[in-house]
């Protein structure tokens, strides 16, 4: 029926939305009014006051519109645009269809629209407080021209929060999108904007506005629901019954092995024998010393028969990645030999035993750093009964394989990182060994922008490529690697961040959303042919199929163009350099975070678990590899206490040097996060409160009834037996009898227990 002309008396004293031809659309548990032409909306739920939620964007010349009950339709521009608003019970839906190609704003969010916080799903997710100024001052540089809503935000959406109420935004498709985000007065304004063009113009972009309750969580958990009618979620159940090595993610802690290669300084016996060999003339000791550079041919020529522990350590160096070249030369070039890629590794192993075995340790099995039998052995005998251990990089599977196997009969998941994001030109960057795809894949699967030049990859070198497009190459490497090496987890790298391309090449076209999916049948078919647990970068939700755990999600890369952080070694801050090889500083050299990143990131008032709402009992997710347990000393019992509170996996580094040392932390967080994680892990998070006025205590609830309460705070909060000590978590699990975790249980890792900096 024909939309008559309103008065819109139930807004207009309050609001200054344009009236000349208003939609109205209600039912008994509130209102929202659209305005066509710029498509203004206010809402208004039921007992609550009317809120403008868009201003509106320029006007577009409004035609066929029309209303039949509770749905509405009209078009833009003499149909160029095609608008459908429906509304069903907590939902308002809205979608729009193009016939051309375009950039369209889409809302226009007032500050005032924020009420007393902004619910963001920025990684796990961040409370916004209506006037924050360390928001005001660090939102709207860091969504620069606009938050990409598949990639910046790991959930598709965002809420307002309004105390008896909240509403939330839920972009059901997320790709084309920009949020952009500006201060306003004393809060934050917001802007939406889809981008049509000759990719995805058959795409609709779809908007759902849903009402929900006094509920920080109700956004999230409508998109959970959403992603379960329309068929795309999985539980973690489901993938342990499809991959049934998944099993072992759960009770397991996340650790990186560093060290991958065939020896350890500690390998040697023989320091004397060793030196000897090295600059006698057996045939791979002159293939060897070929391969060293200026300072480790000096060095050899000089040392004396007792090395020092530098020189020791310099001259392991060398000879490993000599060995190394030797076997890569074996089998790397323009069109690299997979299915003979592991021969070398064996054969240099048979011929170091041969020739070097008299000055080095007797078992020969034993031989190794970070990825070792030795280390497994260590980490067995410590108690720690699950475990999942990253190799830095697949070949030192193709160097260890013994160790793998050791770790898989520990009971533990031995995990190869892999990546194809980005493709070299073959011989460019070869210690990136997993962007070393060959000539054709280079060629030929690079990414093609609008402007017709190819997408440069990561960190400005070689190109982006098509998942499609490379996934034989991934078949066909991943099977020789399984293979030769025997490990039960995939770890695919960058495919579910959600940084996907709209794609123009020629032989392979394809839209964000289709690179997408591109990026998760590769996820699914590792999955799906080694039934075994994959796991990506980040997680978030636009590309997150076929995965069963993902790294970055509690903590993401932060401050990346800091030079305190990342350039200035006279910085307190800095980060480290990536060196030495087996144990980079970047990974281990521990050092406090800068203001404004250390409340921002880690501070608990401003945190929210709304990806956790969504995908807690079937996706595990951990900080950034970037950011273990261990990295910033005053961020260490937060960051511990958040991982208790959420049921989320400790992340912690490892070397053959380090082990001694960390392992007591790792020990410790374990005890606590492993029984814990046994019980909780395939239940959904459903209920987020906070126990305070401060927000630094807080409750999460769980779908069998438990509860996990942390206090953040320095101080108790509450009284007599249900006071919560500070630094500390209370355990209530569904069937067993209270119980309390303490941050001073496992301090004294260079910190005073409980002793966070906040500010």
């Amino acid at each position: 029926m024909p939309v008559r002309k309103k008065a819109w008396t139930w807004l207009l004293a309050a609001l200054p939305l344009p009236a000349w031809a208003g939609v109205l659309l209600q039912n008994g548990l509130w209102q929202v009014e659209l305005e066509p032409a710029t498509l203004a909306i206010a809402a208004k739920p039921a007992g609550a006051m009317a809120r403008q939620l868009s201003q509106g964007a320029a006007p577009h010349a409004v035609s066929a519109l029309s209303q039949d009950g509770q749905t509405a339709q009209w078009q833009w521009d003499d149909g160029k645009y095609s608008w459908r608003a429906s509304l069903q019970g907590r939902d308002l839906q809205l979608t729009l269809t193009a016939r051309e190609a375009g950039k369209v704003e889409l809302l226009r969010q007032p500050a005032a629209a924020m009420g007393h916080g902004l619910l963001l799903p920025l990684a796990e997710g961040s409370y916004i407080p209506a006037g924050d100024k360390l928001w005001q001052d660090f939102l709207p540089g860091f969504a620069g021209d606009g938050l990409n809503t598949s990639e910046n935000l790991s959930l598709p959406l965002w809420g307002m929060d309004y105390g008896h109420h909240s509403l939330s935004w839920l972009l059901l498709n997320p790709f084309n999108n920009a949020l952009a985000i500006r201060a306003e007065g004393k809060g934050l304004a917001l802007s939406l904007s889809h981008e049509f063009n000759a990719l995805n113009q058959q795409q609709p972009m779809t908007l759902l506005l849903h009402l929900g309750e006094a509920n920080l969580l109700s956004g999230a958990q409508r998109y959970r629901q959403w992603l379960e009618d329309e068929g795309r979620y999985q539980t973690l159940a489901d993938k342990i019954r499809a991959q049934p090595e998944a099993a072992r993610l759960i009770g397991a802690s996340h650790v990186y092995l560093w060290g991958n290669n065939l020896l350890d300084a500690d390998d040697v016996a023989d320091w004397p024998g060793f030196v000897q060999r090295l600059r006698g003339g057996g045939a791979l000791a002159r293939k060897l010393r070929g391969r060293f550079d200026a300072e480790a041919r000096q060095l050899l020529q000089q040392v004396g028969s007792r090395p020092d522990r530098y020189q020791k350590k310099t001259l392991i160096e060398a000879f490993n990645q000599a060995l190394t070249a030797e076997a890569r030369a074996g089998w790397l070039g323009p069109q690299p030999d997979w299915e003979g890629m592991a021969e070398p590794y064996r054969r240099l192993r048979g011929q170091v035993e041969r020739d070097f075995g008299p000055a080095l340790a007797a078992d020969s099995t034993r031989w190794g750093g970070g990825l070792s039998r030795k280390t497994v052995d260590a980490l067995a005998a410590a108690g720690l009964k699950r475990l999942w251990l990253g190799a830095d990089n697949w070949e030192g599977g193709l160097w260890q394989p013994q160790a793998v196997a050791a770790g898989i009969k520990a009971g533990y998941l031995m995990a190869a990182y892999d990546s194809y994001e980005t493709a070299l030109p073959p011989g460019q960057h070869v210690d990136w060994l997993t962007a070393q795809q060959g000539a054709a894949v280079y060629r030929d699967c690079g990414v093609t922008l609008a402007s017709g030049k190819k997408k440069t990859g990561f960190q400005q070198a070689g190109y982006y490529t098509n998942p499609d497009c490379v996934r034989a190459t991934l078949r066909r490497r991943a099977e020789a690697l399984q293979t030769a090496a025997g490990f039960n987890s995939w770890f695919l790298d960058a495919y579910a961040t959600g940084m996907v391309f709209d794609d123009y090449s020629a032989g392979h076209r394809g839209s964000q959303a289709q690179l997408a999916a591109g990026n998760e049948q590769s996820m699914r078919w590792l999955a799906d042919r080694f039934k075994q647990p994959v796991g990506s970068e980040m997680g978030n939700a636009a590309t997150s199929g076929g995965i069963a755990f993902a790294h970055g999600m509690q903590v993401p890369v932060l401050g990346w163009g800091d030079a305190d952080l990342q350039k200035n070694r006279q910085s307190p801050y800095f980060l480290g350099r990536w060196f030495p090889a087996d144990q980079p500083e970047i990974f281990f050299r521990q050092a406090p975070l800068k203001q404004p990143y250390r409340d921002l990131y880690y501070a608990p008032q401003y945190r929210l678990p709304l990806y956790q709402a969504v995908f807690h009992g079937s996706i595990i997710t951990t900080n950034h590899w970037l950011y273990d347990n261990l990295k910033f000393s005053n961020a260490y019992a937060d960051n511990l206490l958040a991982q208790w509170l959420y049921n989320v996996p400790p992340l912690f580094h490892l070397s053959a040097a380090s082990l001694k040392a960390r392992l007591p932390q790792l020990q410790c967080a374990d005890r606590a996060f492993r029984p814990v994680h046994l019980q909780l892990a395939l239940q959904a998070l459903t209920g987020f409160v906070w126990l305070n006025a401060e927000r630094t205590a807080q409750q999460t609830r769980f779908a069998d009834g438990s509860r996990l309460s942390a206090n953040f705070g320095a101080t108790a909060v509450g009284e007599g037996d249900q006071a919560l000590p500070p630094q500390s978590l209370r355990l209530e699990l569904a069937g067993q009898p209270p119980r309390l975790l303490r941050v001073a249980d496992c301090g004294g890792w260079r910190i005073a227990a409980g002793a966070d900096a906040r500010r």
